[in-house]
């Protein structure tokens, strides 16, 4: 148990500089253009009650929006401009990861900022400003030399508040393709790696009280007029920084990226393409924890080079289909439909299924003599279920509805990882499974059929951005994998992942497994 313990620490600090550098980068530049654009909004709107009431209104609205989903919203909205520019001036940009991140955290800095700042330049005495009106400064020299002076401990304050709240909401940022201190966290929860979490944790927290420190310094300088504790604190800001963004810069630019979802097989597969390109003399790095939809697009929009999808989902979800075919026919019109539209090449299977299904403790099931969907759809109406945060918004959930007429008591959302020993000590009666879960065997599961095929089939496919399709040494890299992991085999990788192994190492026993003949 140490050696694991161990282990996991070595690769958590393995990670740090690449973690904690891209973290700060882009928790300083959302600070700076929070900072540029609500200073200059508060002064302005000073003497404008009802433009200042109008942007606090809008700063607080902003600030109740949770964190993950202000987010998360940026990049579809970012996406969409991208294509516009594209087509009206020939150019675009990157919607995924750094700019969507910069973007949101910066609006999320903007409430504590302009109401302090206002507050503070809002408090200066009548008295003063008649006062320096009457030595001969204009308008212009009384608020730099008075007004700003005067106000700055409660500008300072406000901006302390909001550097800890833009590095702690920093961490949800991985969903879109940000590397952050939440990648940790992320993959950590999937893999159960709870080395990672607490790492993740105690990582976010002392960098967020680290510079909260410094800037505490800098606002007692301000206060008390005193230059030397204003440039220590400054100092230390700007050390943090450099400490922390050197390493970053210095490992220069990948030169493929690999995706993945957000669940623990995905982290794996990711790990075992990053091998597989590396040992083919190739540059990679990994985005990571990535939502369905948002891998997809990233994938068809050349942001990431490579990930594994699954039939079913593209079949169910990006295109739109409810018929039921054959493994085959599905897997040949997904390849067909994702080429035609996207421009991306499906260089195969990998040979196995990763597909939904529903799954009850095998005990429970046996009581109640339920062997398939249609068995349950009797005592649905007194079970409660719970999915993944995608399923219940997913057309297969709607399908399996339609199909056998299912209407539980309550259903509920959790994290993957929680919903298997959920159902094994009786807290929820039926989960939405993975059916290469290993967790489905730890936990003594059953997997329920499903007679009428409401599901279609999720053949796990290896998938290459338009911008790779004709780079023979990347796909060539890749191709070794295809049709050599069969569904066994990836139950026991998602076993050894749930038991500790870290996906780097599962990985590595999946590649040498996939080798054999």
């Amino acid at each position: 148990m140490s050696q694991m313990f161990g282990a996991q620490f070595s690769e958590a600090f393995a990670r740090l500089p690449d973690f904690l550098g891209s973290h700060v980068l882009v928790s300083m530049v959302a600070m700076a253009l929070g900072l540029g654009v609500s200073l200059p909004l508060a002064v302005y709107a000073l003497r404008r009650p009802r433009l200042r009431g109008l942007l606090l209104g809008a700063a607080s609205i902003i600030q109740t929006v949770p964190g993950l989903a202000l987010l998360t919203l940026f990049y579809p909205l970012l996406l969409a401009l991208s294509a516009l520019t594209e087509k009206a001036f020939g150019f675009g940009f990157s919607a995924l990861g750094f700019l969507p991140s910069v973007l949101a955290l910066a609006l999320y800095s903007m409430l504590p900022i302009l109401r302090n700042a206002v507050t503070g330049l809002s408090g200066v005495p009548q008295g003063v400003h008649d006062a320096s009106y009457a030595l001969g400064l204009s308008r212009r020299k009384t608020f730099w030399l008075v007004d700003l002076p005067i106000a700055m401990p409660v500008v300072m304050a406000g901006i302390r508040t909001a550097t800890v709240w833009v590095i702690g909401t920093a961490t949800l940022s991985t969903p879109i393709g940000q590397t952050s201190l939440g990648n940790y966290i992320f993959a950590g929860l999937q893999t159960q790696n709870w080395v990672f979490v607490l790492f993740g944790c105690f990582a976010a927290a002392a960098l967020a009280l680290i510079v909260d420190r410094c800037l505490a310094a800098m606002e007692a300088g301000v206060e008390r007029r005193d230059r030397r504790t204003f440039a220590l604190g400054a100092g230390g800001v700007v050390i943090i920084v450099l400490a922390a963004l050197a390493p970053h810069f210095a490992r220069g630019q990948s030169t493929y990226s690999i995706g993945s979802k957000t669940f623990t097989e995905q982290y794996i597969l990711a790990a075992l393409l990053e091998q597989r390109i590396g040992a083919a003399g190739l540059s990679t790095s990994r985005r990571e924890g990535l939502g369905s939809s948002v891998i997809f697009n990233a994938l068809a929009n050349n942001e990431i080079d490579a990930y594994v999808e699954y039939t079913g989902t593209l079949w169910a979800n990006a295109m739109g289909r409810t018929d039921i075919k054959s493994r085959a026919d599905v897997l040949a019109e997904v390849g067909a439909w994702v080429k035609e539209k996207h421009g991306i090449t499906m260089v195969g299977g990998l040979g196995f299924e990763n597909a939904y299904a529903l799954a009850m403790a095998r005990k429970r099931a046996e009581e109640l003599g339920i062997r398939t969907i249609a068995d349950l759809a009797r005592h649905a109406p007194q079970m409660k279920i719970a999915g993944d945060y995608e399923f219940f918004a997913r057309p297969e959930w709607r399908a399996l509805k339609a199909a056998y007429g299912l209407n539980f008591a309550s259903q509920q959302q959790m994290q993957p990882e929680f919903m298997y020993p959920a159902a094994a000590h009786g807290d929820v009666d039926v989960i939405s499974a993975f059916s290469s879960d290993g967790l489905i065997a730890k936990y003594d599961l059953v997997v329920l059929e499903d007679p009428k095929q409401a599901l279609p089939p999720y053949d796990a496919i290896l998938m290459v951005s338009p911008s790779r399709a004709e780079d023979r040494t990347f796909i060539d890299a890749l191709k070794p994998l295809v049709g050599k992991i069969d569904v066994a085999t990836m139950r026991e990788a998602n076993l050894r992942a749930s038991t500790g192994s870290s996906p780097a190492e599962v990985a590595r026993w999946l590649s040498d497994r996939s080798a054999k003949p």
